[in-house]
């Protein structure tokens, strides 16, 4: 039986690439890292600064139609981070909510494999706002029977979160911050979701 090869894209703003992140590892890295891969593995990070969902949107399928591949041998896979600055620039959470939805279902009827992450929180004055937008991304993954991982939630007070980002002097996460993403990624059905052993 052969292996199939697998390629992972993961498409999102800056938290993507661990911007604040002496390691230069960000959450990406350290869930690759700490994955159970049974099979060749390639992973494309593919960040923008400052990405809206509406930038997101118009720009997934072009980048990653480079990286992934039409072979029947090959799995393509999506992870798709979403981030922030939706709140910035005054985005309405409606259209958040239509901008991601025309993303799954695009990629729903390529047949490419979705795992979304949610944004973590940033600034204390957007809180609300960005509670709001996290929810309204649960639910239109929920709808769609696709994973979602709630980073909001779980960091909003947590002590190393927190103290992390006043470290850090910004709204970016250390090493302490990414980590602990890249712990509720690996533990919201990351293994499942691709078909691998978590142990």
């Amino acid at each position: 039986m052969t292996t199939r090869e697998l390629r992972i894209c993961v498409i999102g703003d800056e938290l993507v690439a661990g911007v604040g992140d002496a390691r230069a590892l960000g959450w990406v890295g350290r869930v690759m890292a700490r994955s159970h891969w049974t099979q060749p593995t390639s992973v494309f990070t593919l960040a923008t600064p400052g990405e809206t969902t509406a930038q997101l949107t118009g720009r997934w399928e072009a980048e990653t139609a480079t990286r992934f591949s039409a072979a029947p041998e090959v799995d393509n896979r999506l992870v798709v981070a979403l981030g922030r600055h939706d709140i910035e620039t005054g985005q309405s959470v409606a259209r958040s909510r239509l901008n991601l939805a025309n993303l799954l279902d695009v990629a729903t009827t390529r047949g490419i494999p979705t795992f979304v992450v949610g944004p973590p929180p940033g600034k204390e004055a957007d809180a609300s706002e960005l509670e709001e937008l996290s929810e309204a991304f649960a639910s239109v993954t929920a709808r769609r029977h696709i994973p979602y991982v709630d980073t909001f939630h779980p960091l909003r007070n947590h002590d190393q979160w927190r103290s992390d980002l006043a470290q850090n002097g910004s709204v970016y996460p250390g090493q302490a911050g990414y980590g602990l993403i890249a712990w509720l990624v690996l533990h919201t059905g990351w293994h499942q979701w691709l078909g691998l052993d978590p142990e």
